[in-house]
């Protein structure tokens, strides 16, 4: 009990100091780790266990609130393989320039064990990432989606080395993750009749730990693996949304013991310490390779930029790797704690270049050459919304109702803005003006070009967030027409209008005079004469 007293009090201290640092409080829980080493604290024994829950509920919300299809775009693939190759050869030349340079670690590295060691650096840390853009709200955005979608890619080719390394061959067991589909169609049934109280999160864990995690692991695949596919085939549903974010503090508190592992296992000498440091050097390269080939395949610039500034760090799976190694005697033991500090490091230099390099972002942006709109992915390119007299941002039965009737009752010309691709292309094929967006992500707002014929803004989204994160931009872009806003409650109401904005429906406004006369109708009653 002392022990695990130290630990939570160490931790928060430090988390709580890197904020006020203006610093993600996970640099300060990758500090305790280190720190709670040094100072001979004992070991937790269920700390190991805490953190492999936080990857595997962390595997599982990323598969939540990812599209499959994602994973399937040349953006994706044509980048995490590709630079998985570059990134082991590059790793893997500097680390045999290090060699000829005397450095004592690498002395008789046989050529083998170099490629070893820079495979294990060509990977990015999926943690990280998703941590970072929880916290920004910028998982739903483009190079969010990307960033994940490249981060999946790698983690698939990282469980095929695990495999390989065990020596594992497919047997009669791995024929039950067939069973996965239709299972997760009763899950869905099961799930629909849950509310959103303490069910629904037992539910995701159960989920997430029971089909996910065990099923993969009994068939001899990664369970985290496992955690991500089932999240992945539950996706689709509505309800994924509420899920994710209603796992997203237990997940986060687990979490903490991963980042308190990395430090708490690492036996620190000087030499790998020193190699810990200079393995940072090859970071600038590896965001820099992201960079390109994101380019290469179609982002623009901006977009490009971003993602590879939160791909930038060295991997969890990378002490996997490296634990491999050492563990058949191809590199010395220094290696694992080297990779350790890499890690570690890769963690603290990512978050001050994602939280403060707004400048260097912008610079890099604009020091890459431009190129023409038409040799960018068509969600990436700028949007013109022509001559457009509205805007309805959220296109689902709310939005695509307030769509028609300012068509057909009022004669104007609107367009429609949904970041559901099916949802969009049901509403194209119905004739409506509609284009595939995120008015939730701020890199929409920038690729947004001024319209001057726009005289309405209808924010019909389903989230009070998304709807207060879009007005903000509406005002700060100098719009001067009307805004309409839907609530969902009266704090809702209350909190925009408290905003300037006297355009506010609540969502039940009126339901009750709509279902008094749907129901008039069907009884065949007709309406009072109000003279009478």
């Amino acid at each position: 009990m002392d022990t695990a007293v130290v630990y939570l009090t160490l931790t928060f201290a430090l988390g709580y100091g890197a904020t006020l640092l203006r610093l993600p409080p996970l640099v300060g829980f990758l500090a305790a780790g280190f720190v709670l080493r040094a100072l001979g604290v004992g070991t937790l024994p269920y700390l190991q266990l805490l953190s492999d829950l936080g990857v595997t509920m962390l595997m599982f919300t990323i598969g939540l609130r990812l599209d499959p299809r994602t994973l399937l775009r040349k953006v994706a693939w044509g980048t995490s393989l590709p630079h998985m190759l570059f990134s082991t050869l590059i790793g893997a030349g500097f680390l045999g320039l290090l060699a000829v340079i005397g450095a004592p670690m690498l002395q008789d590295t046989a050529a083998g064990s170099l490629f070893l060691l820079g495979f294990a650096l060509s990977f990015s840390s999926t943690v990280f990432a998703a941590k970072v853009l929880e916290e920004r709200s910028d998982d739903g955005s483009l190079y969010g989606r990307t960033a994940l979608a490249i981060l999946v890619l790698q983690d698939i080719v990282a469980v095929g080395f695990l495999a390989a390394r065990e020596g594992w061959q497919p047997g009669p067991r791995i024929l039950a993750l067939a069973l996965l589909w239709p299972l997760t169609l009763l899950l869905r049934r099961i799930w629909n009749r849950l509310g959103r109280d303490e069910l629904q999160v037992l539910f995701g864990i159960a989920v997430a730990l029971g089909p996910g995690a065990w099923l993969f692991d009994w068939a001899g695949l990664t369970g985290d693996l496992g955690a991500l596919v089932v999240g992945l085939l539950l996706a689709s549903s509505k309800r994924a949304g509420d899920l994710s974010a209603a796992l997203f503090s237990i997940k986060e508190v687990l979490l903490v013991g991963f980042f308190l592992t990395i430090g708490v296992t690492s036996e620190l000498t000087v030499p790998s310490v020193l190699m810990g440091l200079v393995l940072l050097l090859l970071l600038p390269v590896q965001a820099l390779l992201y960079i390109v080939l994101q380019r290469l395949f179609g982002l623009r610039n901006r977009t490009a930029v971003l993602s590879g500034f939160i791909l930038g760090t060295y991997s969890e799976f990378g002490l996997i790797v490296t634990s491999f190694a050492t563990g058949h005697g191809l590199v010395g033991a220094d290696w694992l704690p080297a990779l350790s500090v890499a890690v570690a490091g890769s963690f603290i230099l990512a978050s001050v270049a994602n939280r403060r390099g707004t400048r260097l972002i912008e610079w890099l942006t604009d020091a890459l050459p431009s190129r023409a709109a038409t040799r960018i992915i068509p969600e990436d390119r700028p949007v013109a919304l022509g001559d457009v007299r509205a805007i309805v941002l959220g296109m689902g039965r709310i939005g695509a109702s307030a769509y028609g009737h300012l068509t057909h009752e009022y004669g104007l010309s609107v367009v429609g803005v949904e970041n559901n691709l099916d949802r969009a292309a049901d509403l194209q094929r119905r004739g409506m003006h509609v284009i595939v967006a995120d008015a939730t992500d701020a890199e929409f707002w920038r690729r947004l070009h001024p319209s001057h014929t726009v005289a309405i803004v209808v924010l019909a989204m389903p989230e009070h967030g998304s709807n207060l994160f879009a007005l903000h931009q509406v005002e700060a872009s100098g719009f001067r027409g009307t805004v309409a806003v839907v609530a969902h409650n009266d704090d809702d109401v209350r909190e925009i209008r408290a905003l300037g904005v006297e355009a506010v429906f609540h969502l039940y406004d009126g339901a009750g005079d709509s279902l008094a006369d749907r129901a008039a109708v069907q009884a065949g009653v007709r309406p009072v004469d109000g003279t009478a």
